[in-house]
């Protein structure tokens, strides 16, 4: 069942109204929406922009992500990943027969889409660890938030709004977050292989 317009226009909804499950919002956002290579932070788009301008990097592609699932009767829920020496990356988060799955944009290609196996948030958040690393090749997954619910962001307008919806992005990194990896751990963990850096760069944008 399709939710309340929430403000989308008529060509809008045909475009989403489409996308009638979890992996194809991922299908759209990997093939129909390129990967914004602006400066980090400069722009934070809108679902509605995002479908206009054809462009998103993560944190709007996650966007994107909530505002498609909840077209189709999910709750827009995301979910921040914290690093060190990295950023941060944003999965639009879904919950099918009890599991944990996810949606995500991103230049590397073991940083997208999760199917709706993880039992819980923690084995969600730690599927991303292998995948997630720097330039350096250090492995920097860290910690990761509670699920927000962009409801509460309703009142901004956060899927059609024509300016920058920053406040989201900022709450993100206001709000409590769980550790995965304690510094036991850290102190002995391994350089990325450059096969798994390859890998990673896959279909990326230079």
């Amino acid at each position: 069942m399709i939710d309340p317009p929430h403000g989308f226009g008529r060509d809008e909804l045909a475009i989403l109204g489409r996308l009638k499950t979890p992996e194809k919002i991922q299908s759209f956002l990997d093939s129909e929406i390129g990967y914004n290579k602006e400066l980090q932070g400069a722009t934070c788009r809108s679902p509605r922009r995002v479908l206009r301008d054809r462009l998103a990097q993560c944190m709007e592609g996650a966007l994107f992500g909530a505002a498609a699932l909840r077209v189709h009767g999910f709750p827009p829920l995301l979910l921040d990943l914290e690093a060190v020496r990295d950023d941060d990356h944003v999965l639009a988060i879904f919950r099918q027969r009890g599991h944990w799955g996810a949606i995500a944009k991103s230049n590397y290609s073991g940083l997208r889409f999760r199917e709706p196996v993880y039992r819980t948030l923690r084995e969600l958040a730690i599927s991303y660890f292998e995948h997630y690393y720097n330039l350096a090749g250090e492995k920097t997954l860290r910690n990761y938030s509670r699920p927000v619910n962009l409801r509460r962001f309703d009142p901004l307008g956060w899927m059609t709004a024509e300016d920058d919806v920053w406040e989201i992005p900022e709450y993100l990194t206001r709000i409590s977050h769980t550790v995965l990896l304690g510094p036991d751990l850290t102190r002995r963990l391994n350089r990325v292989d450059a096969r798994l850096q390859a890998a990673g760069k896959l279909g990326g944008v230079n």
